[in-house]
């Protein structure tokens, strides 16, 4: 690895993380999926009431949506080798008055660069949501979700950015018929292109 940090040691401090204690209504438990190996990064807000119970990343109705968007099924979404997931938060933030609260600030400051330096192989990024959109793409998010979703061309090919799966989100997918229509092939396609060039290499 670039860093020279082992990457298990990496995963065991990670998920031993009590930084915000104090502040998750439901305690700690940080929930990520790190291969070194992996082709995928999944990049999204974090983790939901019924994951952080699971312990499982997207084991939810949002993930069944994302899984279908993507073109995968759950045995190679679950693989750390071929997929990463690295949520902004890795603990579940509690409720507040409109859905979950905001992820902590404080996995992205202490663990994300770290994880992502031992991910060398990663060949597209999807970017699920604003906080994880404002992070990596910085200003060219301004717009919002929307806008930004709709410049998806934009930022390729390395990343794609994307609504959250939430079926909360039913009504904008109505509105943009054209995510379902243009994107969401186009999605596919690069996610079977990262994933096939991991699998020729291996042995």
């Amino acid at each position: 690895m670039a860093t020279g940090e082992d990457l298990d040691s990496l995963l065991e401090a990670v998920r031993a993380c009590t930084a915000c204690a104090g502040h998750l209504p439901h305690g700690p438990r940080p929930i990520v999926q790190v291969g070194a190996n992996a082709r995928l990064l999944i990049v999204g807000q974090a983790p939901g009431a019924r994951v952080h119970t699971s312990g499982i990343p997207w084991d939810d109705a949002s993930g069944e949506r994302l899984r279908d968007w993507i073109g995968i099924d759950k045995p190679a979404f679950h693989d750390p080798q071929r997929v990463a997931i690295i949520p902004m938060g890795f603990c579940y933030p509690g409720k507040g008055a409109s859905g979950d609260l905001p992820p902590r600030r404080e996995c992205a400051d202490l663990w994300l660069d770290r994880l992502l330096a031992s991910l060398p192989d990663i060949a597209l990024t999807l970017l699920i949501g604003q906080y994880a959109q404002r992070h990596f793409l910085g200003k060219n998010a301004a717009g919002g979700v929307g806008a930004t979703v709709a410049a998806h061309a934009q930022f390729a090919p390395a990343m794609i950015p994307l609504p959250h799966p939430s079926p909360r989100n039913i009504a904008w997918f109505l509105r943009n018929p054209w995510f379902e229509a243009e994107l969401l092939p186009n999605l596919r396609h690069k996610v079977r292109k990262a994933l096939a060039k991991r699998n020729k290499e291996s042995p």
